[in-house]
């Protein structure tokens, strides 16, 4: 559900004021049909909300009913009628890979079981198998549970399989059916699908922005030995904290209204000028003022606090440019026409 411009509410307020307003049993029927990712964040709306007015209330249903309408049941359940939704809404490259993942989501019970899964309980389950087959798993999970179960594979295996993920061409049957007998002994689970266009250079590099930065350097410069033209292709693809000054003035304002003064003070310690001038430049005057004195009185900070902070910062921006609230402006972004 788009944010009304009108409101103050946003995406998952507004998602779960509607989910609030149908009753429990209505609202958890539809929860099911969620990933673990949107019912987190949901559910934190849903434990945040205080003090809506009736008339927001009304806009959220309103918004709902007026979006409804607009829907038609034809074609529904058809393979061929995703496929032309998503392609026409996103292009043929973007879309690919998402009704992959909406076709293959719809009978991955081991896979979509690990979504749901502790990163160190996943990386038990996965740790003794074949690194192909890790990259394959890796690559399905959203990119920040990926980077959390990484890093508790060992040191060793890291670049490998990152490698792996980022050579990842689509997954060929036999993989998959291989990968299908590891989850069915864990989970019960059964897979009858055909392939998938999971993991590729972007995977990689979206996995490794997640990481703690000494393994992120680690795993980087591993992978810079044994292929130097492939790490730099995942160089060129992550976003890091420098690459907010290419991100433009509105998405920048958005992005200030989701972080803490205290978690910005701590990342514009490590940061050069040239992010601290397009963060100030985006603030009141009197915000930009009382920032400054902030950083001023900050004493000596240590550089896995600052590394901390950004991470945190990077995690919001990202998390805002998956919802379409943002643009992030780097060499991997999407190029506007």
């Amino acid at each position: 559900m788009k944010m009304d411009p009108k409101s103050n509410l946003s995406g998952p307020d507004r998602a779960a004021v509607f989910l609030m307003s149908l009753g429990e049993e209505s609202a958890a029927q539809i929860l099911k049909h969620m990933g673990p990712k949107e019912v987190q964040r949901i559910g934190t709306a849903m434990a945040s909300l205080s003090n809506v007015s009736k008339k927001e209330v009304g806009e959220v249903l309103d918004d709902f009913i007026a979006v409804v309408e607009e829907q038609t049941a034809l074609g529904m359940g058809s393979d061929e009628y995703i496929r032309s939704v998503l392609t026409s809404a996103l292009g043929k490259d973007k879309a690919d890979g998402v009704i992959d993942r909406i076709l293959l989501g719809r009978n991955s019970k081991g896979l979509e079981s690990l979504k749901w899964m502790d990163p160190r309980a996943v990386a038990e389950v996965i740790r003794l198998e074949h690194p192909q087959i890790i990259a394959i798993v890796l690559s399905y999970l959203d990119p920040d549970h990926a980077a959390a179960v990484l890093s508790f594979l060992p040191d060793r295996t890291q670049p490998d399989i990152l490698m792996r993920i980022a050579t990842l061409d689509g997954v060929q049957p036999a993989a998959l059916m291989e990968l299908d007998e590891i989850l069915e002994c864990q989970f019960a689970g059964n897979l009858n699908v055909k392939s998938s266009s999971v993991g590729g250079v972007k995977s990689a590099a979206n996995i490794l922005n997640f990481m703690d930065s000494a393994k992120e350097g680690m795993i980087m410069d591993k992978v810079r030995d044994l292929d130097e033209g492939l790490g730099q292709k995942i160089q060129d693809l992550m976003f890091v904290f420098a690459n907010l000054v290419d991100v433009d003035d509105r998405g920048i304002q958005s992005l200030l209204r989701e972080v803490s003064t205290d978690t910005l003070v701590l990342a514009l310690k490590g940061a050069d000028d040239a992010v601290r001038d397009k963060i100030l430049r985006n603030m009141s005057k009197r915000a930009a003022e009382m920032l400054q004195d902030d950083l001023e009185a900050k004493g000596p900070v240590r550089l896995s606090e600052v590394e901390v902070a950004q991470k945190e910062i990077l995690s919001i921006a990202r998390r805002m440019a998956e919802s379409g609230e943002i643009v992030l402006g780097n060499k991997g972004a999407e190029q506007m026409v």
